[in-house]
């Protein structure tokens, strides 16, 4: 048996990647911080050290999953000058990552909107909306898509996007590709803002 993980200042990121491939083979209830020690070859009490029980762990993994979705937002939200072509990254860097992680997707936003949830972890797990509305009035601003209120459109999309995620990530389609369904969304969606059809606007601020 070895214990290099901790020794090397490690085993906190070997323990969420573990279990981040845990949850995607077995869901949430196959998760056990005794069997990710026996995975990683640590004691059974190296992982207490770092989360105090299952629910931090999955606490952590909900935060470590959407640090990990919104630097893809971010980076596909500034690729390039087109504000159409950024806009279509953006959706296919959500829904890439549902697909690749439909598991921790399900954990990210069951914790997120828990009672019990941490400031950081909801301010984290709004950040990817923030991206979007940012974009949305980017093109405003440029003329490329009509006015109207950022909040309520970039909630519009979240939506659609989410909804076609989850589909794609549970092969759902009907025998349609994720491209082909995430570009008609988004297409639809630049349209309608572009033509400026009009969103009852949000009565009050509701996070992804």
């Amino acid at each position: 048996m070895t214990d290099q993980p901790y020794h090397h200042g490690k085993l906190r990121e070997a323990l969420l990647e573990r279990a981040m491939e845990t949850i995607e083979q077995a869901g949430v209830d196959g998760l056990s911080l005794r069997q990710l020690a026996r995975d990683l070859n640590v004691s059974h009490g190296a992982p207490a050290k770092h989360f105090r029980d299952k629910q931090s762990l999955i606490d952590a993994l909900a935060l470590a999953g959407f640090e990990s979705m919104n630097h893809r937002i971010l980076a596909a939200s500034q690729a390039g000058d087109d504000l159409r072509q950024r806009f279509a990254s953006v959706a296919t860097a959500y829904v890439d990552f549902a697909v690749t992680h439909p598991a921790l997707l399900t954990v990210m936003y069951s914790t997120k909107h828990h009672p019990d949830s941490s400031t950081e972890l909801r301010n984290i797990g709004e950040q990817g909306i923030h991206v979007a509305r940012a974009l949305i009035a980017e093109a405003q601003d440029s003329g490329a898509l009509a006015p109207g209120d950022t909040e309520t459109l970039a909630m519009v999309c979240f939506v659609s996007l989410h909804g076609a995620a989850l589909l794609a990530a549970g092969k759902q389609l009907d025998g349609n590709s994720v491209e082909d369904v995430v570009a008609a969304t988004t297409d639809t969606l630049w349209a309608g803002m572009a033509a400026g059809v009009p969103a009852a606007q949000l009565s009050h601020t509701a996070g992804a």
